[in-house]
């Protein structure tokens, strides 16, 4: 870094995102990226508004959030929409923690967390998942602070129910909580039907997952109309025309076209099933994933070894070293061609130990 930096950021570690390497053309299954392109109808709307770039973005994005709140039953004083999910737990950060509210989440998580109390300077405390990677409420702190729950959990793949968490909002009534729902359509269940019957849930979604809109950039933040102001506030602080205009008119298409990408979700997760059951064959230990992705591990090849090998032949998946992860990797699910090219490769390697 350079002598101009300052010093409140000097000891703050970054968020390390999923490789996107140019070098050779790979199987991408590293980012948790759809392998199916937008709807038609998106690329119509994006195409047709970027003839208006001259123009800024509406900054309360009414359309966008009108649109949200048609398809969720919600009132549009309760959406914020975001440049991805990631600004808004950003935000979510910035708003619902403090010296006195600390942020608390699980050590196995979305890896964004403690950048994010880090960049804010707000303490944090990191709850041990349990030895099968689930976990539990039981081992949450009676005291105050801001949970944050990512449902399903990345990089584990496994979720809460509605009634878990609902029991959760029961308990820590003077606490916000946070369930970051990012990979939420792939099987498991969302809590933004309860969100009108509690005003400490803020729900946060993306359409970078389910909807193939990562390149696009697009979350929405959900909660009581209270807890979207105090977001507001931030955002009107940062950056007012956070949402382009493309993004926008891509995020109401992809909507409209909700269809498209359900069966989508759909395939994914019958192609989810059909690559946990062949892993599992080789003997692989996996946990049961709602989310796009799978969490792998075999006592034949080390994590490290087994994201290197499939790298030298061309497909990549994600690696955490961490030490009570590093045997594991983290494999998004795409095509059934795309799992068949990769369980190929994974027999292959193993034969060779």
């Amino acid at each position: 870094m350079s002598r101009f930096f300052s010093s409140r950021y000097a000891g703050l570690t970054p968020y390390t995102p999923g490789e996107q390497p140019q070098e050779r053309k790979y199987i991408k299954l590293n980012t948790n990226e759809s392998p199916f392109p937008p709807s038609p109808g998106v690329l119509k709307a994006v195409s047709e508004e970027s003839q208006r770039l001259q123009l800024y973005s509406d900054p309360e994005s009414r359309l966008l959030r009108g649109a949200l709140a048609k398809h969720y039953g919600l009132q549009t004083e309760q959406l914020l929409v975001g440049n991805g999910s990631d600004e808004l737990l950003n935000f979510a950060f910035m708003a619902f923690c403090d010296e006195n509210c600390p942020a608390i989440f699980p050590d196995i998580t979305y890896g964004f967390y403690p950048v994010y109390a880090n960049l804010n300077h707000i303490p944090y405390q990191e709850i041990p998942l349990r030895e099968d990677l689930s976990f539990s409420f039981e081992d949450l702190p009676d005291r105050k602070g801001t949970v944050f729950l990512a449902n399903p959990n990345a990089p584990t793949g496994i979720a809460k129910s509605v009634t878990e968490i609902e029991q959760l909002l029961q308990k820590r009534q003077d606490s916000v909580l946070v369930v970051d729902e990012a990979y939420v359509d792939f099987g498991a269940e969302s809590v933004l039907p309860i969100v009108n019957r509690y005003d400490n849930l803020l729900v946060i979604q993306t359409f970078s997952k389910s909807r193939s809109m990562a390149g696009a950039r697009l979350g929405f933040a959900a909660g009581c109309a209270e807890l979207i102001r105090d977001l507001n506030t931030l955002k009107y602080s940062t950056n007012p025309y956070n949402v382009n205009r493309m993004t926008s008119a891509a995020g109401i298409a992809a909507l409209q076209e909700d269809a498209y990408y359900r069966e989508n979700a759909r395939i994914i997760e019958e192609n989810r099933r059909f690559t946990t059951d062949a892993l599992r064959e080789l003997g692989f230990f996996v946990p049961d994933s709602k989310a796009n992705f799978l969490f792998a591990r075999s006592e034949r090849v080390n994590g490290g070894k087994l994201y290197r090998d499939l790298k030298e032949r061309g497909i990549l998946v994600r690696h955490f070293d961490k030490p009570r992860i590093k045997d594991y990797v983290r494999i998004t699910i795409g095509t059934r061609e795309q799992m068949e090219a990769l369980l190929k490769e994974i027999k292959a390697i193993l034969e060779e130990q």
